[in-house]
């Protein structure tokens, strides 16, 4: 008994065997679109095999579909077959490029197996897509021309001319787009610099990157691709003037505010800040005037003196972080103030005249000077009180102190002349310089007796010597 019955299932699989092996020749092929409505006609199977409909309800008639899922339906009835729901060619199969279902037909009594091939046609319905909706590029504004720079591609879950196509940029004065086709089929794409950037004529560019399918309509994905431009040193500082001139009173105190020299670099970060130093200045110049390095203020620092200098040449040098400098001139002419008095300096003094001098004679000569400018350096002489001098201007500043009146020594025998310089500034400044002078003697008084007629009585027989009387003379 047990023995037959092994011979049974020999007979049983060796029979299925057979079934399998003859039905494996014949396949049927079938293609519908991806994306159509579920239930949506596939075949008619009964038509196809040549089966009367009343044999595939008899013969229980099945599809089934390979894998887990059940795509598929067939109506015994009909002889129909449908999908369940709708494909998607994208998930079904996401890795290829052809997308075909298998899927088998089978029939009991006989037992009977159809292998069938459905393959899912890609429809245009996904766009291309970029892994990010900007690409961000930094480039050195020195890039030169000719540059590449690689850029994302886009992604298109499509295939065939359903997938990406072409790629396009908007129009621009900078970029232009190159794509090239890499050894696997799939098309990358590069920025080529055609025209020189400038960071400080444009820092920062926007451009539109589309992907675009060969589908009809065509589907399209677009992308930003921001550039940002990133410095070089290739701008100088540049001075608002090459040469600044100041006006500055000599009494002007400490910390006062001379002028502020202000270089512009366009140039970004350390290569556009500007630091300022003094050059080409003499070393009385840098005593005088302190240079702030980072404002460009240049300040008093020290006494000025017009009669010591009327003017200073400052040269000042402005340098960026990469070591590009510029220079300007700063002129400060100074103003005199009125600081100085007139100083009398004599030359010459006579130390006594005779009193028979006549008129105009020349006593003294001496010179005035004040070391200011212009009026304040403009001076006059004059004599204190009322003596018989004057004062006569000669040439460069000099006056002679002469006579003017006949002297007479036994009138006055000396002067003690006080001569007074004043300058013509608004605040006048005056000084002073006494000079004695001693008048010598000149015989020009005869004797003189005191009494006209002297009276005088003497008795005869005197002694000789005897002293009758006195008189007197004075000169």
């Amino acid at each position: 008994g047990r023995r037959s019955g092994d011979r049974k299932r020999r007979v049983i699989l060796f029979i299925l065997c057979v079934c399998v092996g003859q039905s494996g020749a014949e396949t049927l092929r079938y293609s519908l679109p991806e994306e159509m409505e579920r239930d949506s006609f596939v075949a008619n199977i009964a038509k196809d095999l040549g089966v009367p409909l009343t044999q595939l309800a008899a013969r229980k008639a099945r599809v089934v579909s390979e894998g887990n899922e059940q795509l598929f339906r067939l109506n015994q009835n009909t002889g129909v077959l449908t999908a369940k729901e709708s494909l998607d060619r994208e998930e079904i199969c996401p890795q290829s490029d052809t997308c075909t279902l298998v899927f088998k037909i089978f029939f009991e009594n006989p037992l009977q197996l159809i292998r069938g091939e459905m393959e899912v046609r890609d429809v245009n319905d996904n766009s291309p897509v970029f892994p990010e909706k900007e690409m961000v590029l930094k480039i050195l504004e020195t890039a030169s021309p000719g540059s590449r720079f690689p850029l994302e591609s886009a992604q298109d879950k499509d295939v065939g001319i359903n997938g990406l196509q072409n790629y396009s940029l908007a129009p621009n004065p900078h970029f232009s787009l190159a794509i090239g086709t890499a050894t696997d089929g799939v098309k990358y794409l590069e920025l080529v610099l055609q025209h020189q950037l400038d960071r400080e004529e444009q820092g920062e560019l926007n451009l539109l990157l589309t992907a675009t399918d060969g589908g009809s309509p065509p589907r399209s994905g677009t992308a930003q691709v921001r550039i940002v431009v990133l410095d070089a040193n290739d701008n100088i500082p540049v001075f608002e003037r090459e040469t600044y001139e100041v006006r500055l009173a000599e009494n002007s105190p400490l910390e006062q505010l001379v002028v502020r020299v202000a270089a512009a670099d366009p140039d970004q970060g350390s290569n556009g800040e500007v630091r300022y130093a003094f050059t080409q200045t003499s070393e009385r110049s840098r005593q005088l005037f302190q240079l702030n390095p980072t404002t460009g203020e240049i300040r008093v620092a020290g006494k000025l003196d017009f009669e010591e200098a009327k003017s200073h040449k400052i040269v000042v040098k402005a340098t960026d972080g990469g070591g590009l400098s510029a220079h300007c001139k700063v002129q400060v002419e100074v103003v005199d103030v009125n600081d100085n008095a007139p100083e009398i300096a004599l030359t010459s003094l006579s130390a006594s005249i005779p009193e028979d001098a006549p008129p105009r004679t020349v006593v003294a000569l001496f010179s005035v000077r004040d070391r200011d400018s212009g009026d304040n350096g403009r001076t006059e002489c004059s004599i204190d009180g009322d003596l018989p001098f004057s004062l006569t201007p000669t040439f460069d500043n000099y006056y002679e102190l002469r006579t003017n009146a006949a002297l007479d020594r036994e009138s006055t025998a000396e002067y003690n002349i006080t001569i007074t310089a004043t300058d013509w500034g608004r605040k006048r400044l005056s000084s002073q310089e006494s000079i004695f002078v001693q008048i010598s003697d000149v015989n020009d008084n005869p004797p003189e007796f005191t009494q006209e007629i002297y009276t005088m009585s003497v008795t005869e027989n005197n002694s000789p010597m005897l002293r009758i009387g006195s008189m007197k003379a004075t000169d």
